[in-house]
């Protein structure tokens, strides 16, 4: 048993060598090989790699797209109002080099450096427009100039990549606010006048041109019927004369029954007529002449 204690503590410092001497990069991460706590070997790439011990030191960072939330902070508008402003920013490292020599690697440095631009760069945006603009479709607008200019200059400064910035919230000051919804509901109520007046404006329009249709329909029918009341009054006219010609006693005859028919359809009609008279020439006559 003690000849085999050295030899377990021989192995034992073999194996905590052997630890020391090999690291693993993973696939989510980026890392720099320090020697002496200068910088040697920058972006190593992913898999197993070697180091010598108490000489190198290896230094490892998140590759994935980080969140930072920046905290609420007040802007004044175009029209110098005040309104509270939550965002966040997505970056991930780019530069390794740039990134480990500007900030240690350290995360936090970057979160506030970023909070700070982000917030210097909404100023700059929320100043140079009015409220009705940032909280509508120019917000996209007004993002991508951010994240062009941001991107940029701390891609250069500190080796990141800025993937996206958004507003999350804004909220306005109690006073503010009921003063601004005001003013969109007398906005919306001006447009409901106008769509009202515009409604009734063509609503009138289609009452005239209906009104006008509607004359010169009945117009045209009261033509078309006169006209046909002409024609059938000359036919029956027509028909008539032709009749007479062809027997006028029999056609008298016809005439006088048809008189008689229609004085007396009641049953109480009274005529005071002498017999003598024209009207009762076939009443009179058994022959039917006069």
């Amino acid at each position: 048993m003690n000849r085999s204690m050295p030899w377990l503590m021989v192995a034992v410092l073999s194996l905590a060598v052997v630890a020391n001497c090999v690291f693993i990069v993973r696939e989510t991460e980026r890392a720099v090989l320090l020697e002496f706590g200068r910088l040697k070997v920058a972006d190593i790439q992913p898999g197993i790699h070697v180091k010598i011990p108490f000489v190198n030191e290896v230094r490892k960072f998140d590759a994935r797209i980080l969140t930072v939330d920046v905290r609420p902070e007040p802007f004044l508008t175009l029209e110098k109002k005040v309104v509270m402003v939550d965002s966040f920013i997505k970056w991930k490292v780019d530069n390794v080099e740039t990134y480990y020599k500007a900030t240690n690697g350290e995360e936090a440095r970057v979160e506030t450096l970023l909070s700070q631009r982000v917030n210097e760069g909404l100023r700059n945006q929320f100043g140079e427009r009015t409220l009705d603009q940032v909280v509508s479709d120019e917000r996209d607008q007004l993002m991508n100039v951010l994240i062009a200019s941001l991107d940029k200059s701390v891609g250069e400064e500190i080796g990141i990549n800025v993937i996206d910035v958004r507003v999350k919230q804004i909220e306005l000051p109690s006073d503010v606010s009921e003063s601004v919804y005001n003013r969109m509901r007398a906005e919306r109520e001006r447009e409901a006048r106008e769509h009202r007046s515009l409604g009734r404006e063509l609503a009138e329009g289609i009452r005239a041109a209906a009104d006008r249709d509607k004359v010169v329909i009945e117009s045209e029918a009261y033509r078309q019927s006169e006209t046909l009341r002409g024609e059938g009054d000359a036919e029956a006219a027509a028909i008539y004369a032709k009749a007479y010609e062809q027997d006028p006693e029999f056609y008298a005859f016809l005439r006088s029954l048809q008189a008689y028919r229609e004085s007396f359809a009641s049953g109480s009609n009274l005529l005071l007529i002498g017999p003598e008279g024209d009207f009762f020439r076939y009443l009179d006559n058994k022959k039917g002449g006069k």
